[in-house]
């Protein structure tokens, strides 16, 4: 009997051991994750991606988009159809990201590649916004200028990640869907903070005061440029600058009329496309009509934010669920409900949820919340996808045209969307019609489903891009730099 009870005692106290370990596991895992990807690919470039996507994109694109909303609506007090163009201006400089890939692929300055355009993506961000905070009349046309020279500080730096993203995507080829993960981790948490705080901010000290805020991430980006130890590479005379101008030009059109190339690239555009952005609408109907619910500046910011849970939730179940299943599955499912679930919108503007003894603040944040999350589990392969078009060679570049071309989506959704705000002349205080913009958009989400056949069905873990693309050789004379290292702010940097 004493041998069966010091059995017994021996299991429980294995079984409390093993969940404590387990317990234990799950804490550390993520720790264990990037040190990982850390040890694999240099430190520089974990802490490098957590800089642009986690402060500058996440935390300081959290706080422009709701405080230009605000801006739009309150200070400039412009139509929702018109806020609607006003967005897609501004994203006009990630449309053209092909000519950042192309300026730090092939022109180096004073030596260095990455370094200056760091540099430059700071001083570019910080400058309109310091003129927008100073000055609280301003006209329109100024105002989305200055929105749109911050957008390209923001761009520029994207671009610079990028290109290492997709260089070490096509180095470690069993880990580009880490690094996706990572990019998509980094900006979830970054903007869940920051739309945390942002709607708090917008009422404590006005949207011209939160645009003096948005100086802080794009000086963090300044300070990359600073800290970055980057290998100094010959100087180029003007006409190697010329020819390797050629030659990346000449291999993104090659690598582009494949097949195998551009039908995924026009499935992105189009899914993006035939999405019609009619976010303004919603927004001025559920701050300012009538009939809507008033939601708050604060309770804005929270609904933002989570959003931005739910965009975690979706990065984290594509990392340990979708990640090694095929592109084209992922899709159809994705894709299927992101059209479906966009009903909520048409549910919430019905207020069929009031009839249904649901209040608007909790519908309206599990429609966010499911939003985002949906849309990250969307757009996670395809990014995942793109990188592994990338040619050897001139990775920033073409994952910069292909990142453009997702933009020109963008840009149609935004000016689509408008357009169709306009024909129903849904204004700022009528919105009799928002209920028809909104079925028409999850109409298209839906047969967007149709247009699949042009994505492969192949495996994120192999090659796509054949590998006997002989001119995409020919990209870079210049030897790349293998590792792009920061400085470290201690002096035993050597010993880590």
């Amino acid at each position: 009997m004493v041998e069966e009870g010091n059995l017994a005692n021996s299991d429980e106290k294995s079984e409390e051991d093993e969940a404590g370990v387990g317990l234990w596991d799950c804490i550390w895992a993520p720790i264990y994750w990037f040190r990982m990807l850390a040890v694999e690919m240099h430190w520089s470039f974990v802490f490098g991606v957590i800089i642009v996507y986690g402060l500058s994109q996440g935390l300081g694109g959290s706080f422009s988009r709701l405080v230009t909303e605000y801006y739009m609506k309150d200070v400039q007090k412009v139509q929702p159809s018109e806020a609607q163009v006003y967005s897609g201006i501004t994203n006009i400089p990630w449309i053209v990201k092909p000519l950042w890939g192309l300026l730090t692929d092939v022109i180096p300055i004073f030596g260095y590649r990455r370094r200056p355009y760091f540099i430059l993506a700071g001083l570019v961000g910080i400058a309109p916004m310091l003129f927008l905070s100073m000055h609280k009349a301003l006209h329109i046309v100024l105002a989305v200028l200055s929105l749109t020279l911050g957008s390209a500080g923001v761009a520029i730096a994207d671009v610079t990640v990028d290109a290492c993203v997709a260089q070490n995507s096509n180095k470690h080829q069993s880990l580009a869907a880490d690094m996706q993960s990572l990019c998509a981790l980094s900006s979830s948490i970054g903007a869940l903070v920051g739309f945390s705080l942002s709607g708090i901010l917008v009422h404590l000290i006005g949207p011209t005061g939160v645009y003096g805020l948005l100086t802080i991430p794009a000086a963090l980006v300044f300070s990359v440029g600073v800290l970055l130890n980057e290998p100094r590479i010959p100087s180029l005379s003007y006409g190697q600058v010329i020819q390797k101008f050629f030659d990346a030009t000449r291999a993104m059109w090659m690598t582009l009329k494949l097949p195998v190339v551009w039908r995924p690239c026009l499935y992105m555009y189009l899914s993006l496309a035939l999405s019609l952005n009619i976010h303004e609408g919603m927004f001025y109907w559920y701050t300012g009509a009538e009939t809507g619910p008033h939601f708050t500046q604060e309770f804005v910011g929270y609904q933002y934010s989570i959003g931005s849970i739910g965009s975690l939730v979706g990065a984290i179940l594509y990392q340990y669920i979708l990640k090694d299943h095929h592109f084209r599955d992922v899709c159809f499912w994705t894709q299927l409900f992101y059209g479906l679930f966009g009903m909520l919108d048409l549910m919430l503007v019905l207020r069929l949820n009031i009839k249904f003894g649901i209040s608007d603040y909790f519908f309206a944040a599990v429609d966010e919340c499911i939003h985002h999350m949906i849309g990250r589990l969307k757009w996670m392969p395809l990014l995942v996808l793109s990188s592994k078009l990338c040619p050897p060679g001139i990775e920033g570049t073409f994952f910069a045209l292909l990142m453009s071309i997702d933009n020109v989506g963008f840009l149609t959704s935004a000016w689509g969307g408008g357009f169709l705000m306009h024909i129903l002349n849904i204004t700022r205080t009528k919105f009799d019609n928002l209920w028809i913009a909104i079925l028409i958009r999850n109409l298209l989400r839906i047969l967007t489903v149709g247009l699949l056949f042009l994505v492969p069905r192949a495996d994120p873990n192999s090659s796509i891009v054949p590998a006997d693309v002989s001119i995409i050789e020919q990209c870079n004379e210049a030897p790349e730099p293998e590792n792009i290292e920061l400085v470290s702010l201690i002096n035993n940097a050597g010993t880590r």
